[in-house]
């Protein structure tokens, strides 16, 4: 499994970078002259010869435009639709989703290869203005992850595609994760994580893809995972590209998308045109404490997923999940996970572009459930990028680790299925400071104020404050070579 990972990655030699974050609008060449209307939608006619490289003349970004569906790579799960509609797993974007990658096609080879990864160099502070508190936290750590993908076409309909995720979380942030006010979900040495983000596991995912084009508009495919994402929740929040500024990880992380990395996944899905159904069996019990093995695969629970695409713009879904024992605190409690989602990205010229996404997610169980809101947007101009978060959480006393049971001297002050509602905004912007063979150093700052329950007051202090400063090294916006229409 190692040296596969290691040839896999070795292989993609000199890629371009494409990661399902920023795109740019197409910009022309000073000594170029337009050889068609790039204010509509092109035909997969008009794609052949389309090389991508890592400094071209001219900035891709999908506003309106298809990517080349005839050379190169596509979508992981369609010849017939742009590869900018790539999410997590099997998850859709909307087709003018700008990405970050390195990419290549060796001459001769019928591979394509494609690479993204984001690595944060970052001091956090949470809870810094009631450093007596719960949650007052610092780190100087370093979130990441590596994507590498490789595709190929298979004789006139078919098309294959391995994919391999990894992270050094566990090396760069510890294997306790990092501080995160408000965060819950899994556990470190038998004990629940409180305040905190767990970390990922070192192989997040291998998985293999096959996918038949009965025509231009219907697909019929197969996912397989081990780790591997199944058809529930939007994409995950690493890969939105609304995320894409953001080092933190959402607080609604385990009521949204939380099962992105699960070991046992297999998906069927069936597209017509823009919209596709598809349904998963994985195992339903998240990653255990040890982040370097591989846990034992099962198939325990199930999930299905809609998705439209209705314009270019636009990707939106609803998926539920019935997941076996998925938490290791609550090891006999099943859940069932709804989630819905809308994405959206426009662009506004060359280098400028804005993307949101508004994502609801509940998790439910013995009769009961809780409720996560988010919304989050990025707004690129350039060099220059402002984004924010907001969510709105509902989550248990016991989540919190305030349940406080009643014993013969003293009776629990708060019950354990108590909620508390929690607000988060999240503000901050960045700076591109360096470019260099397609690798992009950006310089960002953000702030959160904390709006919690008043009766979590006593605990975390009046309007919590957290912050940090982080460097971000990620592939450049992705380039072509050149056209030839």
């Amino acid at each position: 499994m190692n040296k596969f990972l290691l040839m896999l990655l070795l292989g993609m030699g000199p890629i371009a970078v494409a990661q399902h974050q920023h795109h740019e609008g197409m910009q022309m060449p000073a000594n170029a002259k337009p050889t068609a209307d790039t204010t509509k939608p092109m035909d997969h006619s008009m794609h052949a010869g389309m090389n991508m490289g890592q400094k071209g003349d001219m900035n891709l970004v999908n506003y309106g435009l298809t990517m080349d569906t005839t050379m190169g790579m596509t979508h992981s799960l369609s010849r017939n639709l742009s590869m900018n509609r790539n999410g997590s797993g099997t998850s859709w974007h909307p087709d003018n989703t700008p990405m970050y990658a390195y990419m290549s096609k060796p001459s001769g080879s019928k591979w394509s290869y494609m690479l993204h990864y984001t690595i944060y160099l970052r001091y956090t502070s949470q809870n810094a203005n009631h450093p007596q508190k719960r949650g007052h936290g610092q780190q100087l750590g370093a979130p990441n992850w590596f994507m590498g993908m490789a595709q190929r076409k298979v004789g006139k309909r078919g098309l294959v595609q391995v994919r391999a995720m990894l992270s050094l979380d566990p090396l760069t942030v510890g294997n306790g994760g990092y501080p995160l006010l408000f965060q819950t979900g899994e556990t470190y040495k038998g004990q629940p994580l409180i305040d905190k983000q767990h970390p990922h596991d070192l192989i997040s995912e291998l998985s293999v893809s096959y996918s038949h084009a009965f025509s231009k508009d219907i697909d019929l495919y197969g996912y397989a995972g081990y780790p591997g994402e199944p058809a529930l929740g939007p994409p995950a929040f690493m890969h939105r590209i609304s995320s894409f500024n953001n080092p933190d990880a959402p607080l609604s992380h385990h009521w949204q998308d939380a099962s992105h990395i699960l070991f046992g996944v297999g998906t069927v899905g069936f597209r017509y045109k823009w919209v596709k159904l598809e349904g998963s069996t994985f195992k339903g019990r998240e990653p255990d404490e040890n982040r370097y093995n591989f846990d034992t695969p099962k198939f325990d629970s199930y999930s299905y997923r809609l998705s439209v695409n209705p314009s270019p713009s636009l990707a939106l879904q609803f998926s539920q999940g019935f997941l076996h024992k998925p938490e290791e605190a609550h090891p006999d409690e099943n859940i069932t996970r709804t989630t819905a989602s809308i994405l959206h990205s426009k662009g506004f010229g060359a280098g400028r572009y804005v993307t949101s996404a508004l994502v609801w997610g509940r998790n439910s169980h013995d009769g009961q459930g809780e409720n996560s809101f988010l919304a989050e947007s990025s707004f690129q101009v350039d060099k220059l990028a402002f984004y924010g978060r907001y969510e709105n959480v509902t989550k248990s006393a016991e989540e919190l680790g305030l349940y406080q049971p009643a014993s013969s001297t003293e009776i629990g002050r708060i019950a354990k299925d108590q909620p508390f509602i929690i607000n988060n905004l999240t503000l901050g912007i960045n700076y591109r400071v360096a470019q260099t063979h397609s690798t992009d150093l950006v310089l960002g700052a953000q702030i959160t104020g904390s709006m919690p329950d008043n009766s979590l007051e006593t605990f975390y202090g009046k309007t919590p404050v957290s912050g940090e400063i982080y460097l971000r090294l990620s592939p450049s916006l992705m380039t072509m070579r050149s056209m030839n229409h």
